[in-house]
Formats: structure tokens, sequence, C-alpha cells
């Protein structure tokens, strides 16, 4: 008999704008989020996160911890960087070991912080934007934070799907890898596996998550998957957003019956982030 796999699905990029705001929120309130992922940085900041105290409670929110788009929140990051820099120049400085590890840890805080005053409560987890939170040296800031308050981490050791090989490639060496021994080693809340990379220049999203969903038919019952996504409304498009066409293809579908049918054909429900997630000493069907 096929077993049932379960499927939590991450909106990221919550905060980030109004056209990206009013997407996330329908889609929590429609039953098809897990988790929403948050960025505190922007002005708008205060009001998604009033708004988000209208989502059903199943629907966790998680820090969507930022080190690579705008301008940085503490004292001590903005003394090294007027402008926080383009992700390929945060990857070389972490691989090169050039970070400002000590203004880093102030920056997790004081976002963690912001989150908090706006949300009333602390984050259920903790990810990064551009998965920056799995460099080198942010990642054990990462851990030592999430490991002392409890807080779940997006796994990004083990990126699956049918295509976008070079990508998924690409999250997991550049510190996915690294990212899930210490989950493991440390008993942090993990997902099992990722999926949902992709280029966001394909056309047909339903074809990805069709692909993405194919993927589950071979794991273990009990491996927990996390797809993270970034909807938006169709306004997304005069707003300089680099992503627009995608954020819109995307809240498009997620929306859609097709998606409940693809759930169904593929016998998927859609469940929790992180609730059955397997940590370190017991088998994880991931090839680390």
């Amino acid at each position: 008999m096929k077993t049932q796999h379960h499927l939590a699905l991450c909106a990221d990029d919550y905060g980030a704008a109004a056209h990206v705001d009013a997407a996330i929120d329908r889609l929590a309130h429609a039953g098809r989020l897990a988790a929403a992922s948050m960025l505190v940085l922007r002005s708008r900041w205060p009001e998604a996160a009033r708004r988000s105290h209208l989502w059903p409670a199943t629907v966790k929110r998680g820090l969507h911890f930022n080190l690579s788009d705008g301008f940085a929140l503490s004292r001590e990051l903005r003394r090294h960087w007027d402008v926080l820099p383009r992700l390929p120049a945060l990857i070389a400085l972490a691989h090169a070991h050039a970070l400002p590890l000590a203004a880093i840890g102030a920056e997790l805080e004081a976002q963690i912080d912001r989150f908090q005053v706006y949300v009333g409560a602390a984050p259920a987890f903790v990810d990064g934007h551009q998965h920056v939170h799995h460099l080198p040296g942010v990642r054990d800031l990462v851990l030592r934070t999430a490991h002392a308050r409890g807080l779940a981490v997006r796994n990004t050791g083990r990126v699956e799907g049918p295509s976008d090989a070079l990508k998924r490639r690409l999250i997991e060496f550049s510190g996915g890898r690294a990212l899930q021994r210490e989950l493991r080693r440390l008993h942090i809340p993990h997902n099992d596996l990722l999926l949902g990379a992709y280029d966001f220049e394909a056309d047909d999203y339903r074809a990805r998550m069709q692909g993405w969903l194919a993927t589950l038919d071979g794991e273990d019952d009990a491996a927990s998957a996390l797809l993270f996504c970034h909807p938006g409304d169709g306004a997304a498009r005069s707003s300089g957003d680099e992503i627009a066409a995608a954020r819109e293809r995307e809240a498009h579908y997620l929306e859609s019956t097709a998606f409940s049918e693809d759930l169904a054909a593929a016998d998927v429900a859609l469940g929790p982030a992180f609730a059955a997630a397997r940590q370190a000493g017991g088998q994880s069907s991931s090839a680390g």
C-alpha cells in the first residue's frame, strides 16, 4: 500500500513589501501554509507583524535572517557595512573567514529582538534570506542561538528535486552540508529535506511542483520535507522586485485547485513544519 507523505509549505520574505504580504496572508488564511519566514529590516515590518496576528495558530512564524539586502539593524554591524553586501560578496567573505562575526552575532540578536517586539513572541525557527544562515561563521552563530533558545532551523544540507541540479548543489556545498551535520549533532529540530529551489525563470511553476511532489515518493515515510516558496501579487511587476513574475506565478498556482489536485495525485498532504523532524542519533534518509 502506498504511504502518504506530508509536506510543510513555508512562504519566505514576509515583511518585504505589501504585494508579498498580501499573497502570503491569503495563503495563510486558506490553510496552505505551515510557516512563513519574516524579514524584519523593512520599514513595513511593524504593520506586517500586526497582520500576521490574524493568521491561524497553526502557521509558524520564523526569522528570515538577512545579511545581504538593505541596511543592518545593529550599531555594531553598521560600523562595518553602511549597506549590507550582495550575496556573492558575502559568500566570498564567509569562505575566506573574513566576516565581522562579533558584529554579525549582534545583528542576529537585534533582528530576533525586533521580531519579538512586534510579534510578541520569539521566532519558532530561524533560516536565512538567500540561505545566509548556513555560511561559514554565520552558521555557528545561528546554531548557538537556536540551541540556546530552543528554535528550529531550516536545513539546507539536502536539497532535492528533479531539475536545477547546479543550484541545489551550490546551496548544499556553500554551507548546507556542514549545517546539516551540526543540526543532527546538537539535536536541533530541522527538516530532513528541502524542496523549492529553482532559478525563478521557469514559466510553468505547476510542472516544478509536480516534480518536487514526485520526489517524495521515494522517501522514508518518517522523513520531514519542507518546501520554500516566494508568493506575491501582480503589483510586484511594477515594484522593481527582481523575481516579481515568479512571485505572481507561485501565488496563482498555490491558491488554485490545481495545487490541491496535484497534492492528491501524488498522495501528499500538507502538514506542520519541523514537527516530525528527526534529529541526531536517528537514521536519516539524507546523503549528508
